[in-house]
């Protein structure tokens, strides 16, 4: 397992990150996480889909929530073929919690919060923290990622218009 150093930050201080780095065109890795009534979810339950993994720290701040809600209305906007998955290492419990409070029912809430597998197949588990950093990847329908994007400041939103052109485009 590979650890880089200053990758990301978090209010200016440098983080490390722990995990396989994914990059554009990699075949994206596959993982297990616990969906909201604790059962493995993987990529492979979304085979023949757009996926969008949107990794962020925890449901329950203020840039997390919002960047959620921002995919959530998009999905509205989508495809049947694009699902769009946001992983942290919040419990089940407190997903399903959040969901039913922001009212977001277009996408998956998924937790790492086990084995930290997703984290480490992405490359995306913060080692001080371990939380995952605010990261998203779009995986096209032959599991190959189009997009791939580290948010430097983990306090930040991610583009949101440059993950829309990659789902657009691999559907």
């Amino acid at each position: 397992m590979t650890d880089r150093a200053g990758v990301v930050t978090f209010l200016g201080n440098p983080l490390t990150l722990t995990g396989n780095e994914v990059k554009l065109g990699d075949r994206a890795p596959e993982f297990q996480v616990l969906d909201n009534d604790l059962g493995a979810k993987g990529l492979s339950d979304y085979k023949g889909k757009v996926v969008v993994l949107s990794a962020v720290p925890s449901l329950d701040t203020p840039v997390c929530d919002l960047e959620t809600r921002q995919f959530n209305e998009e999905a509205a906007k989508l495809s049947d073929d694009v699902v769009i998955l946001t992983i942290s290492m919040d419990l089940p419990f407190a997903q399903k919690r959040w969901c039913g409070a922001a009212g977001v029912t277009r996408v998956t809430t998924l937790s790492d919060h086990r084995d930290a597998a997703f984290g480490l197949a992405y490359g995306v588990l913060v080692k001080e923290l371990r939380l995952l950093t605010r990261a998203v990847f779009v995986v096209d329908k032959s599991g190959i990622v189009k997009h791939a994007q580290l948010v430097k400041e983990i306090t930040h939103e991610p583009d949101y218009e440059a993950v829309l052109k990659a789902v657009k485009e691999s559907v």
